[in-house]
């Protein structure tokens, strides 16, 4: 039996972690592990990213979508998530309807107005509000959290990594755990059995 798990990471290019997140689809792409895996790089790459006035609140829309669709959120801690920024942007909230921001990938165009004038990302469906200044990340953890999913952390080391933490996720500092371990030949390959078993399967 498949789960839905949404996967929360840096995908920065150089200095992110996309290799546990090639880990992660790896067992959920071969024949020996059951889960069906919906990522962040999978929701920003459809049709909410394709749209040229994509902004970030519209991104943290998706992103609530996503998760209330899955069973569990697997958040990924490297040494550069706590100072990670990206979505944080958003002035609504200070400034009021007529400030301005920046398109998702739209850097080169400059800031245009927000295009949510009369909306003040409020939901009708207990999700948190997508216009906010919270990091992506911090966003689809605080939504996750109120929702109430199965919310699984691990660190992109073979140590548990607690300074790595950002502090919003201090409270869960006991459950983080280190993605990596070495296997009997020494190698350093990834903990199915503790990911196995934070998602209920036996």
């Amino acid at each position: 039996m498949s789960k839905r798990v949404y996967i929360s990471a840096d995908y920065s290019e150089y200095d992110g972690d996309r290799d546990v997140v090639n880990e992660l689809h790896k067992w959920g792409n071969d024949k020996l592990h059951k889960v069906d895996y919906v990522d962040t790089a999978q929701v920003v790459s459809g049709s909410v990213s394709n749209d040229p006035d994509c902004r970030a609140c519209d991104l943290k829309k998706e992103f609530n979508k996503q998760i209330n669709a899955s069973s569990a959120v697997i958040f990924i801690i490297g040494d550069k998530t706590s100072s990670r920024v990206a979505g944080s942007s958003c002035k609504r909230i200070y400034a009021g309807a007529y400030c301005e921001c920046t398109p998702y990938k739209q850097n080169s165009k400059g800031q245009v107005y927000c295009k949510h004038l009369n909306v003040y990302g409020v939901s009708s469906n207990n999700d948190l509000g997508n216009i906010n200044s919270y990091s992506y990340i911090e966003h689809e953890f605080r939504q996750a959290r109120k929702k109430n999913k199965t919310i699984i952390i691990v660190y992109n080391s073979l140590n548990k990594q607690s300074n790595w933490l950002p502090t919003y996720m201090k409270d869960y500092e006991i459950l983080a755990h280190p993605f990596w371990i070495r296997n009997d030949f020494g190698y350093k390959v990834g903990n199915y059995s503790f990911i196995k078993k934070a998602l209920g399967y036996d």
